[in-house]
């Protein structure tokens, strides 16, 4: 069985949402709000002190994109297109959402990893309205409708609902981008996401 290292509202959901897809799985939740992701004994795990990391039977791994891919090569291949072409457009938005939007957000919170001047972390949080609705703005073009590549949900998709949950609290209104704001709608249809929901990994 899969185990998952996940804590609520980070990006180690979009995770969770994937495995309640169907995959047998058991959720092990780290407490980042206490920092336990810092810990000794958590380093050991992942020295990256990040979270999500999935136990699988043949070892650790981690990166968000990396572990949703290994679980559609493993457990739920209906998520992954089978071309080529197909594959590269779902890494090409998981690519961005890991290399730019994410980043936009954390300088929310965490502007500490990029600056020790409290001056400069405060310009950087006072910028993320202005960052993630530009990255809203860019995905809004991408979007299909009601998932990113039309009416099946892909890996993407589950990686994209997490960041997009984040807009309000990064205030930025996700009702100005109408394919957006469907397609959270439509993510959050579904029983899985509806399951984080209820297991407490939103709200």
């Amino acid at each position: 069985m899969l185990k998952l290292y996940c804590a609520p509202v980070t990006i180690s959901t979009a995770v969770v949402c994937l495995l309640n897809e169907g995959a047998e799985w058991e959720p092990i939740r780290v407490d980042v709000r206490g920092g336990e992701q810092s810990r000794p004994e958590y380093l050991r795990i992942n020295p990256k002190g990040r979270v999500p990391v999935l136990v699988t039977p043949e070892g650790l791994l981690t990166e968000t994109g990396a572990v949703l891919e290994y679980i559609a090569e493993t457990a739920l291949p209906d998520f992954m297109p089978t071309d080529a072409f197909g594959k590269a457009r779902v890494r090409e938005v998981m690519f961005y959402l890991a290399s730019t939007m994410h980043v936009n957000h954390a300088h929310l919170r965490r502007a500490s990893r990029w600056a020790d001047d409290p001056a400069a972390q405060e310009a950087m949080s006072a910028k993320v309205p202005e960052t993630m609705r530009a990255s809203a703005a860019y995905l809004e073009g991408v979007v299909e409708g009601p998932f990113l590549f039309g009416d099946r949900p892909t890996i993407a998709d589950f990686y994209l609902y997490t960041p997009v949950y984040w807009l309000e609290g990064d205030k930025v209104d996700v009702s100005d981008f109408p394919k957006l704001a469907a397609f959270k709608a439509a993510m959050e249809g579904r029983a899985s996401v509806k399951r984080a929901w209820a297991d407490g990994f939103y709200g």
